[in-house]
């Protein structure tokens, strides 16, 4: 990939969230990045450091002699950095007055503002990184379960690069022989590449099936599960939602219709992120404010991943419970028969017969069967993943896009060979499957593509 001059230079931004803190971190990367601490820092000549070092000292306005900040300075030399370029890590007291003066230091006295995830970006363009490592770094950064941080750590480890490179490597070998075949047609029979061709093809597809079925779960912990929590007034929605949240996010009264609005919380179910909506109660009401609630109700159930239906279970079924199960039938939902501590006109297997869905009798005010409502959350999206040791996934829709894309160009590699088209014309989607694969990890991803993925990181990272 060619690299622009604006590449060369050196940038610094703050690493570490704005705001009061103990402390703050203000990095640089590139060529001048020690020259230019050198300039505000006072305590060792940094220039002549061990690489990996720490020094204490104070950073120091050069132009009028003050002192801005006692600080601990790291210095990093290339290659063996992150970026595989010098870098400074400046450690100073958290806050946001002493930090900006900081950097703003460093912006005057020879380095350049860096752009959202530039310093990530060098890391891929000087070869320390792929794409899919480089997403990796921003999925530990937003990882809401521990889940999603081991899988997120996995990738940046190389798993998901090791994969493709092992499946572009399977095509190239391939291509190679074609090649030979079209080149020097007298060493091997038309009839045997095509075979060998579509056999690599056919294999390869399996591979990528494979990826494909971790798609969901991938975007899952990367995303979050949105999962509504809906049932007619009064059902426990709201205790249900502070059970999982281990808080009082919501009132709970024994007042009907006390939810007026929705409420968004993220908490984890065994290692699975779920964004709880918390619904008002969706039944009919005259009441404008409670209409509003409803139709915002309505809207979060359209989204949702996951509903969890709950019905009082101590009441016969009512027309609203009857509507809602027919509202949420083509959704993955669990239903809940709360209440079961009044007495149960409602059965789990009653439930179970005229739905076809998984139910669970709970009392919510007991915390009775709550885990089996968290392990039953678990399967329902992670069956087979769970306790699984390979941990690669494809964890973002670029991924599974790419993927896809590849599976079809090699199906129609197939397809060419089983129709009798001649080799080089073949070959065609096959390479083109190659260099999809190698979009996946940028071996062969566009300029553009680049740009666009590292502008969606944070600044300093």
């Amino acid at each position: 990939m060619a690299q622009t001059l604006t590449e060369f230079d050196t940038i610094a931004a703050i690493s570490t969230p704005i705001g009061e803190g103990g402390i703050s971190i203000v990095r640089m990367s590139g060529e001048d990045a020690v020259k230019i601490a050198n300039k505000v820092f006072k305590g060792a000549d940094l220039s002549k450091v061990p690489t990996h070092t720490i020094h204490y000292g104070h950073i120091i306005d050069p132009h009028t002699g003050k002192t801005i900040d006692e600080s601990m300075v790291t210095v990093l030399r290339a290659p063996k950095t992150f970026t595989r370029e010098d870098i400074v890590e400046i450690n100073c007291h958290g806050g946001i007055v002493v930090t900006n003066h900081i950097l703003q230091l460093l912006l005057s006295n020879g380095a350049r503002m860096a752009e959202p995830g530039e310093f990530t970006k060098r890391a891929f363009v000087n070869g320390r990184i792929d794409l899919t490592q480089a997403e990796s770094v921003m999925d530990i950064v937003r990882a809401k379960t521990d889940k999603a941080r081991q899988v997120a750590v996995h990738q940046l480890a190389g798993g998901l690069l090791h994969k493709i490179r092992a499946l572009r490597q399977e095509i190239l070998d391939t291509l190679a022989n074609v090649e030979v075949n079209i080149d020097y047609p007298e060493y091997d029979a038309d009839q045997v590449t095509a075979k060998q061709m579509s056999d690599t093809a056919t294999d390869v597809i399996k591979k990528i099936d494979r990826l494909l079925k971790t798609a969901q779960e991938g975007k899952i912990l990367r995303n979050g599960l949105a999962t509504a929590i809906v049932g007619r007034p009064n059902v426990g929605k709201s205790s249900l939602l502070n059970y999982l949240t281990q808080s009082d996010k919501a009132i709970v009264t024994d007042v009907a219709g006390t939810t007026r609005d929705t409420l968004e919380e993220y908490v984890s179910v065994k290692g699975v992120p779920l964004e709880l909506i918390d619904t008002a109660g969706i039944h009919h009401t005259e009441d404008k404010v409670e209409k509003i609630g409803v139709e915002r109700s309505k809207k979060a159930l359209e989204r949702a991943d996951l509903v969890l239906l709950l019905i009082d279970a101590s009441q016969d079924l009512t027309a609203e419970d009857k509507a809602l199960i027919e509202e949420t039938k083509s959704k993955k939902r669990i239903i809940i028969l709360n209440k079961s501590d009044l007495g149960q006109k409602i059965t789990v297997d009653q439930m179970k017969k005229l739905t076809g869905s998984d139910v669970i009798s709970t009392s919510i005010l007991q915390e009775k069967n709550l885990d089996d409502l968290e392990e039953m959350i678990n399967k329902l999206f992670f069956a087979g993943i769970e306790n699984s040791n390979d941990q690669i996934m494809v964890t973002n829709q670029r991924q599974a896009s790419l993927l896809t894309k590849a599976k079809k160009e090699l199906q129609d590699v197939v397809q060419a060979v089983d129709n009798g088209i001649p080799v080089d014309i073949a070959q065609i989607d096959f390479t083109g499957a190659w260099d999809t694969l190698g979009e996946i990890t940028g071996e062969s991803a566009p300029d553009e593509l680049i740009t666009q993925l590292f502008s969606q990181f944070c600044l300093g990272k």
